[in-house]
């Protein structure tokens, strides 16, 4: 089992979910029961959004033959592991408003955050999420039937977390929590400075 705290460690005091949650890749064969599933998705529905427009959509694959429908479109070095998993979810928002009467320039912003409030309580479920940028938007779109004013941003995988021996041999070295940037190399004071 992985010991987070030999790759992470908070420089300020915070919560400890914020440096355990990370993104493994081996996925144990079991099924998310529903309501633990519906919990994940209701975190993420308390997300703040700019004017309350709430642009944030999610498809998610739990039968098999859904699972395959996304494995279509996810590049071929992210099917290789995240096929195990027992859900897949598009993460997607709505462009334009009827609220702000055209394009709703937070969409994407807001969905981020909607994403982060699920992967949390994903984590706080005893559940894995590995978000994935890697894969064919358009293709995604088409497949899954979504109109021209989404945009997908990510496919997440969830699940159970299973050991790094059940992933194939070119994952298992990466199977283990990432370091983060100091605050001081991305908060800035008055003005940006690129450091």
């Amino acid at each position: 089992m992985i010991e987070v705290e030999a790759f992470r460690k908070a420089s300020y005091d915070i919560d400890p979910i914020y440096v355990n949650r990370w993104s493994p890749r081996s996925f144990l064969d079991k099924e998310v029961p529903e309501d633990i599933l519906h919990s994940v998705f209701e975190a993420a529905r308390w997300a703040p959004s700019a004017a309350n427009i709430q642009p944030w959509r999610f498809v998610t694959a739990r039968k098999q033959t859904d699972r395959e429908r996304f494995l279509t479109f996810i590049n071929e070095g992210n099917v290789a592991w995240c096929k195990k998993a027992p859900v897949l979810i598009a993460v997607i928002s709505k462009t334009d408003s009827e609220t702000t009467g055209g394009h709703n320039q937070a969409h994407a912003f807001d969905t981020g955050t909607a994403w982060g409030y699920l992967a949390l309580e994903a984590f706080r479920k005893g559940l894995i999420t590995h978000a994935m940028g890697g894969f064919d938007r358009e293709k995604a779109k088409e497949v899954l039937n979504i109109p021209e004013n989404y945009n997908v941003h990510a496919i997440v995988a969830l699940g159970y977390k299973g050991e790094k021996d059940l992933l194939m041999e070119q994952y298992r070295d990466r199977e283990k929590p990432s370091s983060r940037k100091e605050v001081e190399e991305f908060m800035f004071e008055g003005t940006f400075a690129e450091k």
